[in-house]
C-alpha cells in the first residue's frame, strides 16, 4: 500500500506517511476555522474515537443513525490527514466535527480569535503506552517497535509518531488558560461515569439533551456498542493497512490495564520521568480502578 514504510518529520514531530504529507500538515495549520466548527483534540489512543462518536450521537440527538452508517473517519476527519481537503469539498454540514493529533502551539495562530468549540480528551499516560503499543502490532503504517521495554523508552522520550505524550498534554493544558471555549476530558471520566460526561459535552455545545435522548447515546456509545460498530472499530480498513488479527483496534478499554504489562522496575522508570516532566502541570490523572 502506498507510503506505508514512509514518516513525515514535521516540526520535530515524526507523522505516519500514509497518512499525512508534507503539504497536509502545513495546509493544517493554515484552516480557516468557522465559528460552528467544533474540534476534537488528543494524543492517540487517549479516547479520540470515544469522543468521535459521543460527539456524533449529541448532535443527532441519540438518534444512531449516522453512527451506524458513515465511517467516523468521514463523520470526523483529522485536519491534518490528506484526505481532509477532498472531504470538504462534500455537501456543507454544520456544524463541521474535525478531530486533530497534532500539538496546540501549532493550531494556536489558526485558532486565534475563533469561537470554534475545542474538546481536549486526555488519558494517564501508562495506559495510553500499552495501548498505543499494541496498535503498532496492527497498524502497518506504523513503524517497527520492538518490545514493550523498548517502546516504553521510546515513548518516555518522545521519539514515537506523533511526539511526546507530555508535551503534548501540557501544550493542551496551557492552551486552555487563553482559550475560553476549549473543554478538557478525560478517558477515565467517560469510563466512569459516561452519563454525566455525555452531559458534560452536551452543555458545552449548547446542546441540551432530553432524558430519552441521554439514554440513547449512552447506550450508543458504551465502549461494548463501538467495539461491535464497523463504523467505528476500523474493520472496514484493509488488513494490508490494520491487520485485526494481531489485535483488535478497540481492545480492552480499562482503566488500569497498564498494570497487566508493566514490571515493577519499569513503573518506577515512568513514575520517576511523569514526575520530572510533569511538574507544575494542574492535571491529575486516575490509574486504576
Amino acid at each position: 500500500m502506498e507510503r506505508l514504510n514512509v514518516m513525515e518529520m514535521f516540526h520535530g514531530i515524526s507523522f505516519p506517511g500514509h497518512l499525512h504529507t508534507q503539504d497536509s500538515l502545513q495546509l493544517a495549520l493554515k484552516f480557516p476555522f468557522q465559528e460552528s466548527d467544533i474540534l476534537i483534540a488528543s494524543y492517540p489512543k487517549s479516547g479520540t474515537t470515544w469522543m468521535q462518536e459521543l460527539v456524533s450521537l449529541v448532535l443527532n440527538r441519540g438518534d444512531p443513525h449516522l453512527s451506524h452508517t458513515v465511517p467516523n473517519w468521514a463523520r470526523a476527519p483529522w485536519l491534518e490527514q490528506h484526505y481532509f481537503p477532498s472531504l470538504l469539498k462534500s455537501p456543507s454540514v454544520t456544524p463541521r466535527v474535525i478531530t486533530t493529533h497534532l500539538p496546540f502551539h501549532l493550531l494556536a495562530p489558526a485558532l486565534q480569535g475563533s469561537k470554534t468549540k475545542v474538546v481536549y480528551v486526555s488519558r494517564n499516560p501508562r495506559d495510553v503506552a500499552v495501548s498505543f503499543f499494541h496498535f503498532h502490532k496492527m497498524a502497518a503504517f506504523l513503524p517497527e517497535c520492538g518490545t514493550f521495554a523498548e517502546f516504553l523508552d521510546q515513548f518516555l522520550e518522545g521519539a514515537v509518531c506523533y511526539g511526546s505524550w507530555f508535551d503534548h498534554v501540557k501544550d493542551w493544558t496551557r492552551g486552555a488558560d487563553t482559550q475560553s471555549n476549549l473543554l478538557q476530558i478525560t478517558y477515565e471520566e467517560m469510563s466512569r461515569d459516561l452519563r454525566g460526561a455525555i452531559q458534560k459535552v452536551s452543555s458545552f455545545l449548547r446542546r441540551p439533551l432530553a432524558e430519552d435522548e441521554l439514554s440513547s447515546c449512552a447506550k450508543h456509545c458504551n465502549f461494548d456498542s463501538m467495539k461491535d460498530n464497523r463504523m467505528v472499530n476500523y474493520s472496514l480498513i484493509p488488513a494490508e493497512i490494520m491487520d485485526h488479527n494481531k489485535g483488535a483496534f478497540m481492545r480492552k478499554g480499562k482503566i488500569g490495564d497498564w498494570k497487566n504489562t508493566f514490571t515493577e522496575e519499569q513503573d518506577q522508570l515512568f513514575d520517576s520521568v511523569f514526575r520530572s516532566k510533569m511538574k507544575g502541570c494542574a492535571l491529575e490523572f486516575v490509574w486504576g480502578d
